[in-house]
Formats: structure tokens, sequence, C-alpha cells
């Protein structure tokens, strides 16, 4: 299974203000001709000592946040001034700017940004609610991310992905699992992102709260079972790989095995769960999601088993010690008591 990223690490500002437009209530005001321009990091900048010529460590790749400081610096400056200042650090190509606390605009900042087709916004939202939101889409956005071929099931609150070949059983188990009151988060491709130390699954817009069933075809899942049955994305805590039964393979009967898939850099438990006829895999997959929940509260069977036997072993060793010494000094006894009856006769 692939979890390699795929998808390049860059938004243009036009789908930045798609999905962040309707929070920040952007207004365009110049340089409609830049929106293709990219946003590589998710994080944000403000100018500073840039609009005084210094402009070395202008970020080109990220947002240009102009709040009351910057504004009224330029109001100081005449429109020589301004033109001077703007045109040094709008020459760095920077991808867009956003003027925040809907703050009026020097006379030349507009012209200057159509002439270098640097998209220029405005919002009335002040300047640190603006980061903090920006950041929190450009995170969204920038983030790390992958597709891959499986169905994403919520399981008492436990993400779990499972994956494995075409027509192994993937979405008929994801369906028995809704019909046991747990949610379906993806099927057939899971969009997985990766957030700071999390991964995050969801659905394609496309084909959110669907379902295809071999011999039933696509099910839309919050229809037959309501919306409590789907959610829109869940964090993923357990892997599971169905693969088809073989006599030749060796399965782990024990739970002492800790397998993990390495996910966009992150470890997730994983298990191989073999599939044959007869076999309950949702309900299996039911109880793998209780046993991490109980794991995650320090309870774990197996070990609490493995630690009993090595407390009987350990018990049985000592106690065949002490009747080996036991022994030993029996004979020692009698070795004795033989040389005193040798002296005696």
């Amino acid at each position: 299974m692939d979890f390699r990223v795929v998808h390049p690490p860059s938004v243009s500002v036009a789908t930045f203000v798609e999905h962040a437009g309707g929070a920040l209530k952007l207004e365009l005001c110049a340089g409609a001709g830049g929106l293709e321009r990219t946003l590589a990091r998710a994080r944000i900048q403000k100018p500073g000592l840039a609009l005084a010529g210094y402009t070395r460590f202008v970020h080109r790749d990220r947002v240009q946040i102009f709040g009351e400081t910057e504004i009224s610096y330029l109001k100081t400056l005449s429109e020589d001034g301004q033109s001077r200042a703007l045109d040094g650090y709008l020459r760095c190509e920077v991808a867009c700017i956003l003027v925040t606390k809907g703050l009026p605009l020097p006379g030349t900042l507009a012209a200057m940004c159509d002439a270098y087709a640097s998209p220029l916004f405005r919002t009335k939202v002040t300047s640190s609610v603006t980061i903090r939101k920006v950041l929190g889409y450009l995170d969204d956005l920038l983030c790390p991310r992958c597709s891959v071929h499986g169905t994403l099931v919520d399981v008492n609150g436990v993400g779990v992905l499972m994956t494995g070949d075409s027509g192994i059983g993937k979405s008929e188990t994801a369906l028995d699992l809704v019909e046991r009151g747990h949610r379906l988060v993806a099927d057939d491709v899971v969009e997985i992102r990766r957030r700071g130390e999390d991964l995050v699954g969801q659905a394609s817009r496309l084909i959110q709260n669907l379902i295809e069933i071999r011999g039933l075809g696509i099910l839309d899942v919050a229809e037959l079972f309501g919306v409590a049955a789907t959610r829109e994305h869940k964090r993923i805590e357990l892997h599971i790989e169905l693969a088809n039964w073989s006599r030749d393979q060796v399965y782990d009967r024990t739970g002492l095995e800790e397998r993990t898939q390495d996910i966009l850099g992150i470890n997730v438990r994983s298990i191989v769960l073999p599939v044959r006829p007869g076999r309950n895999i949702a309900g299996i997959v039911e109880v793998a999601a209780r046993s991490i929940l109980l794991r995650l509260r320090g309870h774990h069977a197996a070990r609490r088993l493995s630690q009993a036997l090595n407390e009987v072993l350990l018990d049985t060793q000592k106690h065949c010690s002490d009747r080996s010494i036991d022994l030993a000094s029996a004979a020692r006894v009698v070795e004795a008591t033989d040389h005193i009856e040798d002296e005696v006769e």
C-alpha cells in the first residue's frame, strides 16, 4: 500500500481565497492578474523593514499582512515616498497582501498592486483574528497529504482505516459496522492529511456519504441510516489490512507483536486480518477498536497473560532449585553417616 505524498505542497492564492474568503469576508481590491501566484508555507509575514527598503528577508510565498502599523507608516509618506517604498517591496513578487480592520487604502497601494499583479485583499476582521484564521486555513491546505484506496470508519470513537485488495470486503465490512451503530467516514478513496502528529482522513466531496456494494451499486449511507451514521472526517488511529487467508502465512495469535504502518511519516498501529468464509470481520474490527481503547488506558490482555506465565515459570524454576539444594544436603548427610559407620566398624 502506497502512503506517499501525492499532492504538491503549495496552493494558489485563488484556492486560498476560495476556502478562507467566506470566513474572512475578503474583498479583492487590486492585483486580480496575480491570483495564480502560489502559497507554499503555512505562515504569514508582516513586512516591517521591507517597506523601508530592506527586502532581503521578504518571503514571496507567504500571505503578507498589512495592519494599522503598516498602513499608518505608508500614510506618513508622500505619494512619491509610497511609490518608492512599495516598488522595492512588490518587486519581490509577493503572493498576496491582506489589509486588516477594513483600513482605508493609501492612494498608491492599489495602483502599485495592479501594476505588479500582486493580489490585494481587505477584511474588516482585526489583525490578530485574521492571522489566526489564515494560519488555520493554510495549515489545512498545505499539510502533507495522500489518497489511498480503502475505507475509513469511526468505530467507538477510534478511526479505523481498512485497506486490502479490491473485492476483499472492505465496503461490506463498513456497511455491517454502520448497521451496528458506527459511522462511515469514507469509502473507496480516503484522503489523508497530516496535521502535526495526527493523521486525519476524509472522503472527497464528490463521494461523501456514498458506499459501493457489489450487487447493489452506489448507496447513500446518510439517506439509508440517517446523518448520524456518517461523519465528515476522523483521526486515524488503527490500520487494518484485510488479506485473503493463506495456509502458508503465519499470523499473529498472541497480540504481543507490535506492528505499525508508516503513513505520511506517522507510525500507526497496524493489523493484518485474514479473511475467509465464515469469519465475522465486522465483529473482529469492532473488538480491535475496543482493544485499542483498553491499551490506551494501560490494559493489555496478552501482556498480562505473558507476565503471569513468566511468574509461574520463575516460581517453578525456584522450586526446582530449592529441591535440588535439599537433595544435595541429604546426599552429604548420607555420605557423612556412611563415613562414621566405617570408622566404628
